[in-house]
């Protein structure tokens, strides 16, 4: 047995193998089509060594980007054929596929880029870090408190992106030696963005967005409640003519582990049998379209403590946060979770009473928190600091160019 498994494993590693080349050679030929990206013209870079799986990480960034892009030209490197050929499809910026550094290398030297921007925390992010030149930004893939937002490879970049004071606290509570200078607060680009979305019926229906994360990659990063808490309160809410549901799952769900593909189908099927009985409750499976729409088109939304919970906290909106079923995914320490009660697996069923409690009315306290997690989020000021920022280092790296 152990035979067959090592040799089942090396033909998916092998079938995979030749899923690259394939999908390397037709980047090349789509690359081809492509108006090529003309010498000197590149002056800020998203680098990106991850796989299609992972494009979600640079999506959110897609508008922000394209602001930048009107003063200040960008382009996104890809390391993978399969993260390219999707960012070809549908990413608004130019973009190359460099597969070695040596390609890296050459590619750079005929640009002019001032910054560079990383979207995770990818070790191979470290790679580029070699280059001297342009300066280099953390932005991430999203505000929370998990451990992976203090991490100390933060060190490594010249600026941090972060979105308000409270990131600035806690980074500094967890991390030694990073000069606070180099966190610089832009509030959260993202919710600036309108994204079209599906037409929801226009009736009495609260919209209640249930976004659960993934299942994590390690004990201290599991915090999706998908499992713990999803099929009861799925149940709960299209068992209450009051509330439309629109479920959007973690783009990562059920790849570390099954029992999370199997709680998401779950939900799934509560869903299409709760339409199938009233097809005018219109409850919405969304795992495909891009992330944003959510935000405008739902009145309460239940999260983890993840990206979703604070990027919705940004619209001032009802939040709902779930408690972590694993013990070994702490919230102590999380602001948001000390501000905001928690809902437990073995409550999970009673969802509707607390987003009715919620919908009734939040104190100031709510406010002031989002303040501190976010600064200013008048519609429009978080990209112009956005924009302001990666200005500020371009222009800088330039003048050092001309020194």
């Amino acid at each position: 047995m152990p035979l067959l498994r090592e040799l089942s494993t090396l033909l998916l590693k092998a079938r995979a193998s030749l899923a690259l080349v394939r999908d390397g050679r037709a980047v090349v030929g789509e690359l081809r089509q492509q108006a090529p990206v003309a010498p000197g013209s590149i002056e800020a870079v998203v680098y990106f060594p991850d796989g299609a799986v992972n494009a979600y990480q640079v999506r959110q960034w897609y508008e922000p980007l394209r602001r930048l892009a009107e003063t200040h030209p960008v382009a996104v490197i890809a390391r993978r054929a399969d993260a390219a050929r999707l960012l070809l499809a549908e990413c608004p910026l130019p973009v190359v596929l460099l597969s070695t550094m040596g390609e890296i290398e050459t590619w750079l030297g005929t640009q002019r880029v001032g910054v560079i921007f990383y979207v995770n925390q990818n070790q191979a992010n470290f790679a580029a870090l070699r280059f001297a030149g342009p300066a280099h930004v953390f932005v991430s893939h999203g505000e929370s408190e998990k451990a992976y937002m203090v991490s100390n490879q933060l060190k490594a970049y010249d600026q941090v992106f972060v979105a308000g004071p409270a990131a600035v606290r806690r980074i500094a509570r967890s991390i030694r030696g990073l000069a606070p200078e180099r966190l610089v607060e832009i509030g959260r680009p993202q919710v600036d963005v309108r994204h079209a979305g599906p037409d929801l019926p226009a009736d009495d229906r609260v919209v209640v967005l249930y976004a659960p994360t993934w299942e994590g990659d390690r004990p201290s990063m599991e915090y999706s409640s998908l499992a713990s808490h999803g099929a009861a309160m799925v149940a709960a809410l299209v068992g209450d003519p009051r509330y439309r549901v629109v479920y959007r799952p973690h783009p990562r769900t059920g790849v570390q582990d099954s029992a999370y593909s199997a709680a998401h189908r779950a939900v799934v099927g509560v869903l299409a049998a709760a339409n199938a009985a009233d097809p005018a409750a219109a409850h919405v499976v969304d795992t495909d379209s891009p992330f944003g729409w959510h935000l405008a088109a739902a009145d309460v939304c239940i999260a983890d403590l993840s990206a979703v919970a604070y990027d919705w906290m940004a619209t001032g909106k009802p939040l709902v946060l779930t408690r972590p079923a694993a013990a070994q995914a702490t919230v102590e320490g999380s602001e948001l979770a000390a501000a905001v009660p928690l809902l437990d697996a073995a409550h999970a069923g009673q969802v509707t009473s607390r987003i009715a409690d919620l919908m009734a009315g939040q104190d100031d306290g709510y406010a002031a928190l989002v303040r501190d997690f976010f600064g200013d989020t008048a519609p429009g000021a978080s990209t112009a600091r956005f924009l302001a920022a990666a200005d500020a280092l371009i222009a800088e790296r330039a003048s050092e160019e001309v020194a």
